[in-house]
């Protein structure tokens, strides 16, 4: 297989509309398109569509089902979501991020000896949002009942057969997993033999999540009866999860197991509807969600690599991958100190952030013989007329705004902190991606998450427990816009991405992988845009990651999340000459064989009215079309 990639990246440039060359075929369709994490979730999809539903209904079904199947998510996690509109010719934003409970706060953390709040437990939960994100999309832009759209979904928690995947990641955390009662009595079917979890194949129950699925169904059907219209019967079952029955025993569940969710804590919460942001790159408006996710990151990075004729460096030549790098550095730097909750004071400084004035003057700090390991935030308040208020905060944190002042390293950068194993797997802890979309032009792109094994269960609701406090920080001189309080949304790793060109859809595409996700969509982006390559080619093509950023996950000390400057993931088949220059260049390399992220995504091919399907080689990561 390294071979056949070698071939792949010596002969793309000559022929780059000929190198089909890849481990999956791409996907055609002109009616729909439905890819996610999972081949039965993908299913999931399909049917729907079958049954008449649009491209919001599918999505649905796929959420609803990758959240059965537990590997990376759940019911009790959070969900963002980009949708065009094709009766607006928009797109919107969907933010159905759970909040912090009411006791959540520094002082609450630093009490009991956490530099972040943890990773796993009860206390690691935000309010549940995929729940109200799902139904809301479906009330407001899908076709279909609950009932259709779960169905799928019901059928799987009633029984279907796990894949190794999960099977064997529940058996790896069986012995947190005992620590919590109704996620014990739900995962580990087979309690005191030598393998506790279930084996791959074999059929996996979940009668309480079956029970708190049919109530929801129940609650659309009885309104329905009560001559509700459909939008109302649905938000019925919205609110039976978030103030009904469903509630009071998810509340009930955590609290036993020290949870601090209470029910004014689920009926206060509500996903939002929101304006995305967006940059232009050689024409193509490129669609992120706001600040309290990382998605801005790709923006800025695109803004400053628009001031470089990328092209002509060739694709992942030292030049290349060195200025990708530096650029990623610069935005990844701002990320972790300007990136917040948009709905809490203080206001980050988005529109300097995403100016074109502020990314050149970014680009032009780049040096272009070596890494710079003291790489700090920028300064984005002169470029919308204002003056910085956080400058003795950044002097305190070790960073001053004039870099050629700087010969140091922070201290956050002198040390490496955790293991390297550790480090990895938080830096591409995941979560799965949906994409849909159909032939009366609705699109849909969702990076769900939250709940994945081991997650707490609440109670006997079926349902797994957020883990996203994990990416708030008790410390402002770290990000004082990220800070945990209560009612507060904490600072994702979660973005999806859509792209429009002339006005109408191009690209629809969304990743997994914690702190990598905007390193991967970018380098994807720039792999069709910049390269040529199709959506399968680019979902495949060997990417780079950056260690030199904060990590969001894992780890309750600050040593677990420290940067790695110069640190760089580089796939296997990167050529000698190109590995020596690097390490010229002070990067410390190490290496995989699939560095490009499990990337799904949709091509909108106007010329002949079709869907092009890109479905990621790296995982399970599965797409139908038709």
């Amino acid at each position: 297989m390294k071979q056949l990639l070698s071939v792949f990246i010596l002969t793309f440039f000559a022929f780059p509309t000929l190198a089909q060359q890849t481990q999956k075929p791409v996907l055609h369709g002109k009616n729909w398109m439905a890819i996610t994490g999972k081949p039965l979730a993908a299913t999931a999809g399909a049917m729907t569509f079958q049954k008449g539903g649009n491209a919001v209904d599918a999505a649905c079904a796929m959420l609803a089902a990758t959240c059965t199947m537990w590997d990376v998510l759940s019911w009790g996690g959070e969900t963002q979501a980009l949708i065009y509109n094709p009766k607006t010719k928009k797109v919107i934003a969907i933010n159905a991020m759970g909040v912090a409970p009411t006791s959540a706060t520094p002082k609450f953390f630093k009490s009991k000896g956490y530099n972040f709040p943890p990773e796993n437990g009860p206390l690691a939960a935000t309010t549940p949002g995929t729940p109200g994100g799902l139904l809301y999309m479906l009330a407001n832009y899908g076709t279909l009942s609950l009932e259709q759209v779960l169905a799928p979904a019901m059928e799987m928690a009633a029984g279907y057969p796990i894949e190794a995947q999960t099977a064997n990641s529940i058996e790896r955390n069986k012995d947190l997993i005992k620590q919590w009662p109704y996620s014990k009595k739900v995962f580990l079917t087979h309690p005191g033999e030598k393998r506790e979890a279930p084996e791959a194949g074999e059929i996996f129950i979940q009668k309480d999540l079956l029970q708190t699925l049919t109530k929801l169904v129940d609650a659309e059907r009885e309104a329905l009866k009560n001559g509700k219209s459909r939008k109302d019967a649905i938000m019925a079952a919205y609110d039976r999860f978030y103030t009904g029955d469903i509630a009071k025993e998810f509340v009930r569940g955590s609290k036993e197991q020290g949870g601090l969710i209470t029910m004014e804590d689920l009926a206060n919460w509500k996903p939002l509807e929101e304006e995305p942001l967006k940059v232009t790159y050689k024409g193509v408006d490129v669609y992120k969600l706001q600040q309290w996710t990382q998605g801005p990151v790709m923006l800025q990075a695109l803004n400053i690599l628009e001031n470089f004729d990328l092209k002509s460096m060739g694709y992942n030549s030292t030049k290349y991958i060195h200025t990708l790098y530096q650029a990623m550095n610069l935005t990844f730097a701002d990320r972790d100190f300007y990136y917040g909750d948009p709905y809490f004071a203080p206001l980050e400084p988005m529109k300097g952030l995403l100016s074109k004035e502020y990314a050149k003057h970014r680009a032009n700090q780049i040096n272009y013989d070596k890494n710079n390991p003291t790489i700090g935030p920028g300064d984005p308040y002169p470029f919308e007329g204002k003056k910085n208020p956080y400058l003795k905060l950044l002097k305190k944190r070790g960073f001053e705004m004039d870099t050629t002042k700087r010969n140091f390293a922070p201290a956050h950068d002198t040390r490496n902190g955790s293991s390297s194993v550790d480090y990895q797997d938080r830096l591409w802890r995941g979560t799965t991606t949906v994409e849909a979309a159909d032939k009366e032009g609705w699109v849909i792109s969702i990076t769900p998450s939250g709940g994945w094994v081991p997650a707490t269960i609440a109670g006997n609701t079926g349902i797994g427990m957020s883990q996203r406090m994990q990416s708030f920080v008790l410390d402002e001189n770290l990000n004082p816009f990220n800070v945990v309080a209560p009612g507060k949304r904490p600072r994702v790793t979660l973005t999806p991405t859509m792209a429009l060109k002339d006005g109408k859809p191009y690209l629809s595409f969304a990743v997994q992988g914690g702190d990598t996700q905007d390193q991967n969509l970018l380098q994807f982006f720039l792999n069709v845009v910049e390269f040529g390559m199709n959506v399968q080619q680019a979902s495949e093509a060997a990417n780079i990651n950056t260690n030199q950023l904060w990590l969001s996950l894992g780890g309750t000390k600050t040593d677990d999340r420290k940067p790695k400057p110069g640190h760089i993931l580089l796939h296997d088949s990167t050529p000698e000459s190109v590995r020596n220059e690097l390490k010229k260049m002070g990067y410390t390399l190490s290496f995989d064989d699939r560095t490009s992220g499990p990337i799904n995504a949709i091509y909108f091919d106007w010329k002949h009215n079709s869907f092009w399907g890109g479905s990621s080689n790296h995982g399970e990561d599965y797409g139908i079309g038709w």
